[in-house]
C-alpha cells in the first residue's frame, strides 16, 4: 500500500470519528441498581434456627426422605419428563445462538461458478451479433469481513454466551423443580392413602355404632329418631371414604404425568413408606452464599450480564465502520481461454460507513437495551429478595408444624380415649346417643387433622430443599452484576 493510499484511508478515518457526533449516545444509561443481599436483614428471622456449615442440601437430596421407590421415581422423572426436554430443547437453542453470535465475528469466504448460455435478439442489437449463441463461463472466490474496531460484534457474543449459560443454568432449575414435583407428589400420595384408611376406619365405627343403635332401639332404650341419626352418619362416612378413593385415584395420575407417562403407571406405584422429614438447620453461611445455590438467583445474574453486553454492542453502533470486501475469479466465453491471463480477475473493496441521521433509530435501539438491562436487575433483585424471604417463610412454617403436630397428637389420643370409653357406655346402655356422636365425630376430625399436618412436615421439608437450592453447584462462577459506572463509559 502507497503511502498515499494509507494518508487518504487515515484522513477517511479521522474525519469519520469528527462525524461521528451527528448521531450519539449522550443522556441514555440504564437506570437499574442490583440489591446486595448482605443488606437484606434476615438476622432476626433466623436468629431460632440452629446452623451449620453442612446444612447445604446434597445434589440427590430426595435420597434423605427414606424411600426407594421414591428416589427410582424421581430418577425415572428426569430422564423422561417432557419437561426436562423442554428445559434441554431451550439450552440447545441458546447455545447455538451463541455459536451463531461467535460465527457472525469470522471472515466469510464463498466459492462460486456459473455457467450462461444465451442468445442475443437480432431486432434488438443493431451491432450485429443478435441471433448468434454464447456461452459464459464464470469461477470466482469472494472474501469478507467486517471489522471489530470498537468491540461491539464481540460484546454481542458474550451476551448471547451470557444467556446460553442462562439457560443451561435454567435446565438446572427445571431438574430441581422436577424433583421437587415428584417428591411432593409421592407424598400427596401417601397421604391419600393415609386419608383412605381413615375414612375406612370411619366407616367401621359408624357401622358399629349403627349396629349397637339397632340393639338399643329394638331394647326400647333409642327412639326410631337417633337410629335414623346413626342411619346418616354411616351414608356419610361412606361417602367419605368413595371421596377418599377419588383423591387417591387423582394423587396416582397427577405423579403418573410428572413422570411423563400414561394413567396406567399411577395404578403400578406401591403404597409409599412414611417419610422422614429433613432436619430443620440452615447453613452457616447464609444469606451470601444462597445466591449461588439458587439456580434461578445464578440464572438471573446470567441475564444481566448479557444485558450489560448487548448495552455495548448497541453503543458501537453509533460509530464507523469497516468493512472489507475482495473477489478473485476468472470469466470467458471460450472454455479453453477460462483460466487464461486474459480471463482473470480481481477487485478489492474497503468501505467505510458512519451513521450521521438515522431518525434516532439508534439512540432508541440503545435506550430498548438499557431498558432491557434494568428489567434484567428487577427480574435478579425480585429473584434475590424472593429467595430470601421463601426460606424464611418456610422455616417459620416448619417450626410452627412441628408444634402443631405435638398438640394435635395429644388431641387425638385424648379423642381417642375417650372415644372408646363412651362407646362402651352406650354400648351398655348407659351412655347418652349424642355423647357417641360428638365425640366420635372429634375424633375423626382430630385425626385428619393430625394426617395433615404430619404430610404438610413433609411438604414443607421439600420445599425447604428447593429453597436452599437442592444441592446446585453452578459449573461456571457467575460474574458480578454490573455497575451503572461501567454502563456508562
Amino acid at each position: 500500500m502507497s503511502d498515499k493510499t494509507l494518508r487518504t484511508g487515515l484522513s477517511l478515518v479521522f474525519a469519520s470519528m469528527v462525524l461521528a457526533g451527528c448521531a450519539n449516545y449522550h443522556g441514555l444509561n440504564p437506570q437499574g441498581i442490583s440489591l446486595d443481599a448482605q443488606h437484606l436483614k434476615a438476622g432476626h428471622s433466623f436468629k431460632n434456627v440452629s446452623v451449620t456449615p453442612a446444612a447445604w442440601p446434597e445434589k440427590e437430596w430426595w435420597t434423605r426422605l427414606g424411600d426407594q421407590q421414591l428416589n427410582s421415581l424421581v430418577a425415572q422423572a428426569l430422564r423422561d419428563s417432557p419437561d426436562m426436554q423442554v428445559a434441554s430443547a431451550r439450552t440447545h437453542q441458546a447455545t447455538a445462538a451463541a455459536r451463531s453470535a461467535n460465527a457472525a465475528r469470522m471472515p466469510t469466504l464463498d466459492a462460486n461458478g456459473d455457467v450462461t448460455r444465451s442468445r442475443l435478439s437480432r431486432s434488438h442489437d443493431p451491432s450485429g451479433q443478435g441471433g448468434r449463441y454464447s456461452t459464459e463461463r464464470d469461477l470466482n472466490l469472494t472474501f469478507n469481513y467486517t471489522f471489530d474496531l470498537w468491540g461491539g460484534q464481540r460484546a454481542a457474543w458474550e451476551a448471547a454466551l451470557g444467556e446460553a449459560r442462562a439457560a443451561e443454568v435454567d435446565g438446572q432449575a427445571a431438574r430441581l423443580t422436577l424433583a421437587g414435583d415428584v417428591a411432593r407428589a409421592y407424598s400427596n400420595l401417601g397421604h391419600a392413602f393415609q386419608v383412605r384408611d381413615l375414612s375406612q376406619e370411619d366407616l367401621q365405627r359408624t357401622r358399629k355404632m349403627l349396629d349397637l343403635s339397632k340393639r338399643r332401639l329394638a331394647s326400647g332404650i333409642d327412639s326410631h329418631y337417633q337410629f335414623q341419626q346413626t342411619e346418616s352418619l354411616e351414608a356419610s362416612a361412606q361417602e367419605q371414604l368413595i371421596d377418599a378413593e377419588k383423591q387417591l385415584n387423582s394423587a396416582r395420575i397427577a405423579l403418573a404425568v410428572l413422570l411423563g407417562k400414561g394413567p396406567d403407571r399411577g395404578q403400578e406405584i406401591t403404597r409409599p413408606d412414611r417419610l422422614a422429614p429433613g432436619a430443620v438447620a440452615l447453613p452457616s453461611t447464609l444469606p451470601a452464599d444462597l445466591l449461588g445455590r439458587r439456580p434461578d438467583v445464578v440464572a438471573a445474574r446470567w441475564r444481566v450480564e448479557a444485558a450489560s453486553k448487548n448495552i455495548a454492542a448497541a453503543k458501537t453502533r453509533f460509530y464507523p465502520n469497516l468493512n472489507l470486501t475482495a473477489a478473485a475469479g476468472t470469466q470467458s466465453l471460450l472454455g479453453d481461454a477460462l483460466f487464461g491471463s486474459a480471463s482473470r480477475f480481481f477487485n478489492i473493496a474497503p468501505a467505510l460507513t458512519l451513521p450521521i441521521f438515522d431518525g434516532g433509530r439508534l439512540r432508541a435501539g440503545l435506550d430498548a437495551e438499557d431498558a432491557n438491562y434494568d428489567l434484567a436487575v428487577a427480574q435478579y433483585n425480585k429473584t434475590v429478595v424472593g429467595a430470601l424471604g421463601e426460606v424464611s417463610d418456610t422455616l417459620g412454617q416448619l417450626g410452627a408444624t412441628g408444634r402443631q403436630i405435638t398438640a394435635q397428637q395429644r388431641a387425638a389420643d385424648i379423642a381417642q380415649d375417650s372415644y372408646d370409653t363412651v362407646l362402651q357406655r352406650y354400648g351398655s346402655g348407659v351412655g347418652n346417643y349424642l355423647d357417641v356422636l360428638s365425640i366420635e365425630q372429634q375424633l375423626l376430625q382430630a385425626q385428619r387433622q393430625l394426617a395433615d399436618l404430619n404430610a404438610q412436615q413433609i411438604d414443607l421439608s421439600i420445599q425447604l430443599m428447593q429453597a436452599l437450592g437442592g444441592g446446585f453447584e453452578p459449573a461456571h462462577t457467575a460474574l458480578a452484576v454490573p455497575s451503572q459506572a461501567s454502563l456508562a463509559e
